[in-house]
C-alpha cells in the first residue's frame, strides 16, 4: 500500500491575521449597525412619545378653550335669558297697570269733568267726540272697539259733544265726529272727519291705526311712509305722508291732503 509523503496541511485560515482583521472590522460594522438601527429606535421612540404628549397636552388645552367657551355661551344664555324674563314680567306689570286704568277698551266717560282725570291717568290717549244723531260716529266707534283692544298701551275714550260744551270750546271741536289726540296731559292732534282716513266711511280699521300711528299715539309696527289708501284719489283728495325732523331730530310723519 502506497502512502504520500505530502503531509496533508490543516485549514488555518481563521488563524490569519489579515482574516482576523476581517472579521473584526466585520463584528465592528455589525455592531455599530445594530447600535445605530438601536438608536434611530430609541430615537423614534422620543420623538413619538413626545409628539404623543404634546398632541395630549394640545388637545387638553384645546378642550380646556371650549369648556370655557362653552361656559361664556351658557352664562351669555342664562343673562339674555334673564333680561328676557325681566323684559316680559315689566310688559305684563306694565300691562296690568294700563288695563287697572281703564285701557283695553273702548268706553264712554259721562262729562268734561271724567276727561281731565282720565287724561291725567294716562300717557296716551285718544277720545272720540261724538252726536248719537251723527251717522259717521258710528262707523268711528266700531273701528276705535277693534284699536283699542289691539292697542292696550293707549286709552280709548268717547264723548257726547252736548255733555261737553266748555271742552269742545276749549279744544276747538267743530266737526262731528273729530278724534283729541292727547299725549302727556296735552292735546297733540286730531283727526277730523274721515279726511285724514282716506275721505271714504269705507275706510279700514288698519287706515285709522296708520293715521294715529302717524300722530305716535299708538306702538304702530307698519311703515308711516305707506298709508294703506296710498292710491286713494276719492272725492278729488290725494294723500302724501312727508317725513320731517324735530329739533331735537326725531322724525315725525304728517299727512298732507292735496286737493284737486
Amino acid at each position: 500500500m502506497c502512502h504520500s509523503t505530502e503531509q496533508q496541511q490543516p485549514d488555518i485560515l481563521y488563524m490569519c491575521p489579515l482574516n482576523h482583521t476581517f472579521f473584526s472590522l466585520l463584528a465592528v460594522q455589525t455592531y455599530t449597525k445594530m447600535a445605530a438601527d438601536t438608536s434611530v429606535d430609541i430615537f423614534a421612540k422620543v420623538m413619538e412619545n413626545q409628539l404623543l404628549q404634546t398632541a395630549k397636552i394640545m388637545e387638553e388645552q384645546l378642550d380646556a378653550e371650549l369648556e370655557k367657551l362653552d361656559k361664556i355661551d351658557e352664562d351669555e344664555m342664562d343673562r339674555l335669558k334673564e333680561r328676557r324674563l325681566e323684559a316680559l314680567k315689566k310688559a305684563q306689570q306694565q300691562k296690568q297697570e294700563w288695563l287697572s286704568k281703564g285701557h283695553g277698551e273702548y268706553r264712554e266717560i259721562p262729562s268734561e269733568r271724567e276727561f281731565f282725570q282720565e287724561v291725567k291717568e294716562s300717557k296716551n290717549v285718544v277720545c272720540h267726540f261724538y252726536k248719537d244723531s251723527t251717522f259717521r260716529c258710528k262707523i268711528l266707534d266700531k273701528h276705535l272697539a277693534v284699536v283699542a283692544k289691539k292697542h292696550v298701551e293707549t286709552k280709548f275714550l268717547k264723548l257726547n259733544v252736548e255733555k261737553a260744551p266748555f271742552l269742545c270750546e276749549r279744544l276747538r271741536i267743530k266737526v262731528i265726529p273729530t278724534l283729541a289726540l292727547v299725549k302727556d296731559g296735552k292735546t297733540k292732534d286730531y283727526i277730523v272727519g274721515f279726511t285724514d282716513l282716506g275721505n271714504t266711511d269705507e275706510f279700514t280699521t288698519e287706515t285709522l291705526e296708520w293715521r294715529l300711528g302717524c300722530a305716535g299715539i299708538i306702538n304702530y309696527s307698519g311703515n308711516l311712509m305707506e298709508p294703506p289708501f296710498q292710491n286713494q284719489k276719492k272725492y278729488g283728495t290725494q294723500f302724501t305722508m312727508l317725513e320731517k325732523k324735530t329739533i331735537r331730530g326725531k322724525k315725525q310723519c304728517k299727512c298732507i291732503r292735496t286737493i284737486w
